[in-house]
């Protein structure tokens, strides 16, 4: 053994008290490791680098810890919220579609799909993941609205809008959107909404 190995040993072993075998450090760094990957760990990395605007970072904790074991179910609003807020529209609907195919019921998800791709301008397969939301989710306010203001915006369909925004003031009388639904409702020909009371 040359002498530069041999200090090495006795440095190695100098801490330790006497040389022990290596297998157990490394099992217990193969431990410490795991237990940095546990799912909920990563998850609540990912919602710390959310937290502070880093949402790269947060989106691969995200990713990392489905690739552990966490319910995608559980992850996935967080990864769409953090590539969103990134704008990065596009990746949210990978995801999004990815995890669609595996989990076609969660309406949900598929609300935060059709929204991601009216915000990209594939008003088409908005309006189509939309409608399934409201037909899967007849009782839920938002995606009306959301339908609503497509049919109105994009298709320029007044009669099919219409009906998205009464049903919405019918679910939420008081929601967050029931000014602008009541609004688009009592409007003028001229396009100027005008504003009416509550019922």
């Amino acid at each position: 053994m040359t002498r530069s190995l041999v200090v090495l040993a006795a440095v190695g072993c100098f801490g330790l008290g006497a040389c022990t075998p290596k297998k157990p450090a490394t099992e217990a760094k193969l431990e410490a490791i795991a237990k940095e990957e546990q799912p909920e760990k990563l998850i609540r990395r990912g919602k710390t680098f959310a937290s502070v605007g880093d949402y790269t970072r947060a989106e691969q904790y995200f990713v990392q810890a489905m690739e552990q074991g966490a319910s995608p179910r559980v992850v996935m609003p967080w990864l769409l919220d953090a590539c969103t807020a990134d704008g990065r529209y596009r990746l949210a609907i990978k995801y999004a579609e990815e995890y669609l195919t595996k989990s076609p019921n969660d309406t949900g998800a598929r609300f935060v799909l059709g929204a991601l791709y009216s915000a990209v301008g594939e008003s088409e397969l908005a309006e189509k993941t939309l409608r399934r939301v409201v037909a899967d989710a007849p009782n839920e306010a938002d995606p009306h609205y959301a339908l609503a203001t497509l049919l109105r915006d994009v298709h320029h369909d007044s009669v099919g809008a219409n009906t998205e925004f009464l049903t919405y003031l019918h679910l939420a009388p008081r929601g967050a959107h029931a000014p602008e639904a009541r609004a688009a409702l009592s409007g003028p020909s001229d396009g100027m909404p005008q504003r009416i009371g509550e019922p």
